[in-house]
């Protein structure tokens, strides 16, 4: 067991890794804001503009969610002192079970704020849009692309994020041979943008009676809600529209009426759909979203000046360099070939368990030791 005075020392320390989160998440600035969004909630005009509201709700939201994360980490170490205190008085010199599980579960939550503090990108703070393709290679890419499909919607759950489906195109036999996903929640897009590329999985094939092992390969993009406020230059003549019945996972959602909508941006190729919704304006909303957010990520990672630059880079971008493997067989490994993180509990990850690849990412990101 511990000592307690070398707990009490280790832990006031983490006082000053307090007051250094406290400028780096400026929450004297965000206490100022929230302060003053909360009087034009009070407005009683302020429900007259309702796209207005929202936008101010979800900003209110999310600075009440920064500041009293801060404020619940303070709360927590002021307790736990306390406690070691409490037991010193009492006689005590080495640290109890749950004086040493408070610390270590203290030390963990503030480690996830300081990683979250890392997101100060232009988008970092916006939800996601996931699109899952299945590689070459028939029923058992499109088996791996839904193994996939399935393992973000797990992690979303783990960090009570909403998952919605947005599309979704049954494989010809198993699996599906693509997908969207909206994720939303505080700084969904800065969590895993990591995560967009190629992924490879080597394991035994199901569909493969002579029992032989297999590689399959699927890819992941990634790109943030746009908001409405920011302009993006698409002009309608540069948009053909389709309409076509919905189909494919969750039967509820299938129409008898061609509501789902299939948007090609005509001077790249880019083509985005959505099937899920109740009408067909919905789906058209929906696709317009993805498609600003594929436009604007791609003008990004290119560095180029203007959304009309882009010339084909799709093709790129859709299957960018492999960026991790699924081992099944013949042993048990997932590795994150840009990092070298690894994790040996394969099902952990295939349930959602995805943090310290994502911890690794935006350390070796922050140090400077990898590029975006």
């Amino acid at each position: 067991m511990v000592l307690l005075d070398e707990l009490r020392v280790t832990m006031s320390d983490y006082r000053k890794d307090l007051k250094e989160l406290y400028e780096v998440l400026g929450i004297e600035k965000a206490q100022a804001r929230y302060d003053a969004l909360q009087k034009q909630v009070a407005d009683p005009d302020f429900y007259s503009d309702l796209e207005n509201s929202q936008k101010v709700l979800q900003e209110v939201k999310s600075l009440e969610n920064r500041i009293e994360k801060y404020q619940k980490m303070e709360e927590t170490l002021d307790d736990i002192l306390t406690l070691i205190e409490l037991t010193m008085e009492e006689g005590e010199e080495e640290s109890n079970a749950e004086l040493n599980e408070e610390a270590d579960k203290f030390v963990k939550e503030l480690e996830s704020l300081k990683l979250a503090s890392l997101l100060t990108g232009e988008y970092d703070s916006s939800n996601a849009i996931l699109t899952f393709h299945a590689g070459a290679g028939g029923t058992e890419a499109q088996d791996w692309a839904e193994m996939l499909y399935r393992m973000y919607n797990r992690w979303a759950e783990r960090h009570n994020f909403k998952a919605e489906l947005l599309d979704y195109l049954d494989g010809d036999e198993a699996g599906l041979k693509s997908a969207s996903i909206m994720i939303s929640g505080d700084n969904a897009y800065g969590f895993l943008k990591s995560e967009s590329g190629v992924h490879r999985l080597v394991r035994v094939s199901p569909f493969d009676s002579s029992g032989r092992r297999h590689t399959s390969f699927a890819a992941l993009e990634v790109m943030p809600e746009i908001d409405d406020s920011m302009e993006v230059d698409i002009r309608p003549e540069d948009i053909k529209m389709d309409v076509f019945r919905a189909s494919g996972a969750g039967g509820q959602h299938i129409n008898k009426t061609s509501s789902a909508v299939r948007l090609t941006h005509l001077p790249t190729g880019i083509v985005v759909s959505c099937q899920t919704q109740r009408s067909q304006y919905q789906n058209k909303d929906y696709a317009m979203k993805m498609l600003r957010a594929k436009l604007v990520e791609i003008k990004e990672r290119e560095h180029l000046d203007k959304i009309a630059d882009i010339k084909g880079v799709q093709k790129e971008i859709a299957w960018g360099a492999q960026i991790r493997s699924y081992v099944f067989m013949p042993y048990t490994l997932v590795k994150d070939h840009r990092t070298g993180f690894e994790n040996g509990n394969i099902q952990a990850v295939m349930d959602g368990d995805l943090d310290g690849f994502i911890n690794a990412y935006l350390k070796a990101l922050s140090s400077g030791t990898l590029q975006k």
